[in-house]
């Protein structure tokens, strides 16, 4: 389904697109007025909403009945007046005139609030049906990889509404108007049949060049919607990135981007005035020779007294009433554009949620089963459209209270693996063992904070459970956190959090969520990143000691302390899994050969003149303290004493270094 309509679109193309439009309406609105799931509404309320549509189709009618009877009145209230000068029956005619106007007046409230009333009543159903879509098996995620769905939010937000009231509005005029044009044309027969034919010709005419002005406004609607929704969502990104922004100066970039929006929807707009300009003529110029041609034509019968002039006065009321209906049916059509375009682009919107929850067929997923411990069994992760292989045939089990951190380069998949996890990518095969995920809890690196209070805030995603204030500041004080209550009245206090919290603030404010929930599984994926090392490291002692199974997707060595294994994965999609440890080692290993290769000298003169009689270059590893300490069993501390006191060390594969005090070495050599 195209998102835009094409301006050159040709006129052969009509009916295809009006049976789409039909196809899309009856997606829409049968649900709601006839349907058919066993999930569907409940009969009670379909009966409910189709009885006030039938009040609704009451209330017109009456409406239509007692205009068209006032016309009589008024035709009688004039010939008492001019012929018969009955100053009681004028009273009396005048009265029941005026009970005809009153109860239009009513008529006209009481059907304009049942039409809003049924409108409401659908819009609240259609929104959370759209929404519930939106958000059932993780559409709202989902349905970010869809290239061709812009801007969810407005959807949701500000084009449902005007579906169901354009909706109820152009159902309710439409039946009016066209009530109205055949009751009055009857009344204009009954009194001149040469009007009735001319009108009726008229009409044929007018509609044919109405719907020919429409077609381009039509189009020009769904443009100004879709510019209108590409500005929306400029602005809210300058809202949402507003801190980057002004750390680097980008104001005017940011203006020129959001003045080029604002200047295509301008033009779209200028576009609009001007074909509604020569729509609004049309329609003046159009009442204006309905309401001339009944003089033309009775004038002359009243001369020559074929008529009375009630009659004229009756049908120059009719044709009045009939030229406004003309002009309110034409306008409705006019402004049908705007609703097609809702209409379209909310059938494009729920056929995308459908889509992307849909199992697809023949593609291999990766199977998932629920059991208390977290595994991958021979699982090959892909891309979401397969394009991609993360990482091939992995196989591993996470122990119970174990840490497990997944190194690798950037973009090689760690955090897909975290994803696969969550259930958000499946595309592959294997089998991935993993707990219910209500006893996962997901760290991301940049945390997400919720609008509400902080007490909301820390037993998120549980809000509704029950913790004292002693409890929740005893955690805030966990994760340093203790200073926050001074900048806030109180834990149900509900500020902009994003903007007054730090990113350090934000990651340490998600552990506190863990520290409050106590799930049995961790997720963290950079969860520390903008956290000093010591906050870091306070906080994975708190994580360790809720005795929790946790992963971490990291690059800072600091946290080899607090895994016990490390998941590799490299560019090739291969991986390897190993022990801290022996990842450590296996890494100083790779670094002292790459070094060694790197510094291949060949040995001339020392300072103290004494010559090395080498025929041959010599290959020397020189390693840091830090790199000693990885290689042995060591504290830092002690392997600096023995480097200043001369002594050697032996590693954990069996060699031994010597610490070289030479100024141009400074280096512990093998021995």
């Amino acid at each position: 389904m195209q998102s835009q309509v094409s301006r050159n679109q040709p006129i052969t193309n009509a009916p295809s697109t009006f049976n789409q439009f039909w196809e899309n309406v009856k997606a829409i609105a049968g649900p709601y007025w006839y349907p058919t799931e066993p999930e569907g509404k409940a009969f009670s309320e379909v009966i409910r909403a189709w009885g006030m549509l039938f009040v609704l189709i009451l209330l017109i009618i009456a409406l239509v009945g007692v205009t068209a009877l006032n016309t009589f009145v008024s035709n009688h209230l004039v010939n008492v007046i001019i012929e018969e000068k009955d100053y009681t029956k004028f009273l009396k005619t005048l009265l029941i005139y005026s009970l005809g106007l009153i109860s239009v007046t009513f008529l006209v409230g009481f059907s304009k609030f049942v039409r809003k009333q049924i409108a409401l009543d659908w819009y609240k159903w259609l929104n959370n049906r759209i929404l519930s879509k939106y958000l059932s098996n993780r559409a709202y995620y989902k349905i970010n990889f869809q290239s061709d769905i812009d801007n969810p939010d407005q959807r949701l937000s500000q084009e449902i509404e005007p579906i169901t009231s354009n909706a109820l509005s152009f159902f309710a005029i439409f039946l009016e108007k066209i009530l109205e044009m055949t009751t009055f044309l009857i009344i204009i027969l009954s009194i001149s049949q040469q009007i009735a034919v001319f009108m009726l010709i008229y009409t044929i005419i007018g509609n044919l060049i109405a719907i020919y002005l429409t077609q381009e406004l039509n189009k020009i609607n769904q443009e100004e919607l879709e510019l209108k929704a590409e500005y929306n969502y400029s602005l809210t990104h300058v809202r949402n990135h507003a801190e980057s922004i002004a750390f680097f100066q980008g104001e005017n970039q940011e203006s020129n981007i959001i003045g080029r929006r604002f200047n295509n929807l301008l033009k779209s707009v200028e576009r609009k005035i001007n074909w509604e300009r020569g729509k609004e003529i049309f329609n003046r110029g159009y009442q204006a020779v309905i309401q001339i041609f009944p003089f033309l034509i009775l004038g002359p019968l009243y001369i020559r007294g074929e008529i009375d002039f009630g009659q004229v006065g009756q049908a120059s009321l009719a044709t009045g009433f009939f030229a406004n209906a003309m002009a309110d049916l034409i306008n409705e059509f006019g402004t049908s554009g705007r609703f097609s375009s809702y209409v379209e682009r909310l059938a494009e919107f729920s056929d995308a949620l459908e889509a992307v929850t849909k199992q697809l067929e023949n593609v291999s997923t990766i199977k998932t089963i629920e059991e208390n411990h977290l595994a991958f069994e021979n699982v090959t992760l892909e891309t979401p459209n397969y394009e991609q292989v993360i990482v091939e045939n992995l196989s591993l089990s996470v122990q119970p209270g174990e840490g497990l951190l997944i190194v690798g380069p950037s973009g090689r998949g760690k955090s897909s693996l975290l994803r696969a996890i969550a259930g958000l990518w499946n595309a592959g095969n294997g089998r991935l063992v993993r707990p219910p995920l209500k006893e996962v809890l997901f760290l991301p690196q940049r945390p997400y904070i919720i609008l509400g209070t902080l007490r909301e805030q820390l037993l998120y995603p549980h809000t509704t459970r029950e913790m004292s204030d002693a409890e929740l500041k005893e955690v805030l004080q966990q994760v340093n956190l203790q200073n926050l209550l001074t900048r806030v009245d109180g834990f149900d206090t509900e500020v902009p959090w994003e903007n007054i919290l730090s990113l350090g603030e934000q990651q340490r404010l998600a552990f506190a969520r863990q520290l409050v929930t106590r799930p049995s599984f961790t997720i963290l994926d950079e969860a520390t990143s903008a956290l000093d090392l010591k906050n870091e490291g306070n906080l994975y002692q708190q994580l360790q000691s809720t005795k929790t199974t946790f992963i971490s997707v990291g690059h800072r060595e600091s946290l080899f302390n607090y895994h016990q294994w490390v998941l590799e994965l490299s560019q090739d999609s291969s991986w390897q899994l190993l022990r801290v440890q022996d990842y450590q080692i296996q890494k100083s290993k790779a670094m002292v050969t790459s070094t060694s290769k790197k510094a291949e000298i060949k040995i001339e003169d020392y300072p103290n003149n004494e010559s090395q009689n080498q025929s041959e270059i010599d290959t020397i590893e020189k390693l840091t303290h830090k790199e000693m300490q990885i290689l042995t069993n060591y504290s830092l501390g002690t392997v600096r004493s023995k480097a200043s006191q001369g002594q050697s060390i032996t590693t954990k594969d069996g060699l031994t270094y010597r610490y070289d005090k030479n100024p141009r070495m400074l280096k512990w050599v093998r021995a």
